[in-house]
């Protein structure tokens, strides 16, 4: 990127949408985020909810791959009992997207003289 193209990222703090990140561990495979909504002078904002966000890391030959999901939750106790489903359906969303993308990617393209190209799986 040059100058310019640096120069028309919007870097706007958004303070309609602040939220203060707290974070709890198991200290070993499980993170919970809790997003508490804020105003821009710190405060919380009680007119938005609290959110709470499911985190790991898996291990993988290129290094940690970091998966993040939403938790239906309205407290720390129900996102305890709320993460491994959602880390579950995560994980298995991952694993779908990277088989789309590795079939995507292994199409060979073979030129044909007049069609311009055929695709072979």
């Amino acid at each position: 990127m040059n100058d310019s193209e640096f120069d028309s990222i919007d870097f706007t703090v958004k303070t309609d949408s602040l939220y203060r990140e707290e974070e709890y561990s198991d200290m070993n495979m499980a993170t919970i985020k809790r997003l508490v909504p804020v105003k821009p002078d710190g405060k919380e904002d009680k007119t938005r909810d609290v959110l709470f966000l499911g985190y790991t890391q898996m291990m993988t030959p290129a290094g940690a791959f970091p998966i993040q999901c939403p938790l239906e939750a309205r407290n720390l106790k129900d996102a305890i009992a709320e993460y491994p489903k959602a880390m579950r359906e995560a994980l298995h969303l991952v694993f779908e997207e990277l088989k789309k993308q590795e079939a995507e990617a292994s199409r060979i393209i073979v030129p044909e003289a007049q069609s311009g190209g055929k695709i072979l799986f």
